[in-house]
């Protein structure tokens, strides 16, 4: 069983240009736990390109083979370094768990 973990944040700047690095920033971190955390099967994150106005600003799309890996992910300390970042910067954020 594949687990798929999707999270979507929007962020709290007001300001267009700020959030766009600190979505990039968010992205290149969670992106940078491939090869870190041996729990991720893929990962991919990324920055909103389109339709700033009514798009969430940042998403990340990671897999893992069990929701036991996706616990231990959650708190491997190279993940909660990378959510210490993203806390200080979101507004909002919304996730979906689903077998793929």
């Amino acid at each position: 069983m594949t687990i798929r973990h999707v999270v979507t944040w929007k962020l709290a700047s007001e300001d267009a240009a700020e959030r766009g690095a600190q979505a990039a920033e968010i992205a290149r971190r969670l992106n940078a736990l491939d090869g870190v955390v041996p729990q991720i099967a893929s990962i991919s994150a990324g920055a909103n390109m389109l339709y700033a106005d009514s798009n969430w600003d940042v998403t990340l799309v990671a897999d893992f083979d069990s929701v036991e890996a996706l616990e231990q992910y959650q708190v491997h300390p190279a993940h909660v370094e990378a959510g210490t970042y993203i806390k200080s910067v979101v507004a909002s954020r919304v996730a979906v768990d689903f077998e793929v």
